[in-house]
């Protein structure tokens, strides 16, 4: 399903105004034996990376065929590249959460983050991004998302993660598709409302410098001042702000989020909080429906 510019548009139309929320279906080889766990498939149920990898694909194929998961609460999905090339229903994964279920996929490109310095991580160099993304046009991908992480208020190491993220956001927009730039300051921080109230400066610093055909995502920490980041929505160069749980339980991220009227939820671990392998479809479905209704209700 290569773009084309009503889709385009569309999708575009979709991420900006649409009602609901993103959904991250992208735990990368890392995080994968972790969001198996809390599926309840534990490590001795596979031996090979190839089988864990299929088994985390099971998962995510069943959150995406479930009645609770449709456009009328998810507007978009955050996909691993495994995922982008695999299928579901018979159907390339991208095909099918667009023409299926209405839902704007994602790519998440980043591979990985450098050792903390200055306070923050970096991202590593991300090997054959031309062909991923040219790959991911061809797939049908609207948008990227690539993640850093900020440990504190150090202003050298906030100023280096969002120029790094804007600059590699301009190479994804020159391919065609539209980055969700994510500098997550850790919810643990010991001084993460001061990291914020610099992170916001430098962010609106980039967004500044951008012209008016490069637009972007902004996936961020929810801030601990409400409202925080109202203004940043408000720039003509945003889409969207979304907001990631950051491990917060889905009951706390839902709550924080409520106070923040311009973000919308794009979380993972929560979305999945609850759902287990050995569940019925049943069970299964009134699981995934209750966190995808209180995810939604935070974000409307």
């Amino acid at each position: 399903m290569a773009k084309d510019t009503v889709v385009e548009q569309s999708q575009a139309d979709r991420i900006a105004a649409g009602a609901g929320f993103i959904a991250a279906l992208d735990q990368s080889g890392g995080s994968t034996p972790k969001a198996l766990k809390q599926y309840g498939v534990e490590e001795d149920a596979y031996s090979t990376e190839e089988e864990m990898f299929g088994l985390i694909h099971d998962m995510r194929c069943r959150i995406m065929t479930s009645p609770a998961f449709t456009s009328e609460k998810v507007i978009g999905a955050i996909l691993f590249e495994r995922t982008m090339r695999g299928e579901v229903n018979g159907m390339p994964v991208p095909t099918y959460l667009w023409e299926e279920r209405g839902v704007v996929p994602f790519l998440k490109i980043d591979k990985g983050m450098e050792d903390v310095k200055d306070g923050a991580q970096i991202l590593k160099p991300i090997d054959g991004l031309t062909e991923l993304l040219a790959t991911a046009r061809e797939f049908g991908i609207f948008g990227t998302k690539e993640r850093s992480v900020i440990h504190e208020a150090n202003a050298t190491g906030i100023a280096a993660v969002v120029a790094q993220q804007f600059e590699l956001g301009k190479e994804v927009i020159a391919a065609g598709l539209v980055p969700i730039v994510e500098p997550e300051v850790l919810i643990d921080s010991p001084t993460k409302a001061e990291a914020e109230t610099i992170l916001k400066a430098e962010i609106e610093k980039q967004l500044d410098l951008l012209d008016e055909t490069q637009n972007v995502v902004l996936k961020l920490t929810i801030p601990t001042e409400a409202g925080l980041y109202d203004s940043l929505a408000d720039h003509p160069r945003v889409l969207r702000v979304v907001a990631l749980s950051g491990g917060y339980t889905t009951d706390d991220a839902c709550e924080k989020l409520s106070k923040n009227a311009k973000m919308i939820a794009s979380f993972s671990r929560a979305l999945a909080e609850g759902l287990s392998a050995q569940q019925s479809d049943d069970e299964f479905n009134a699981a995934l429906g209750a966190n995808v209704d209180k995810i939604y209700g935070a974000s409307l």
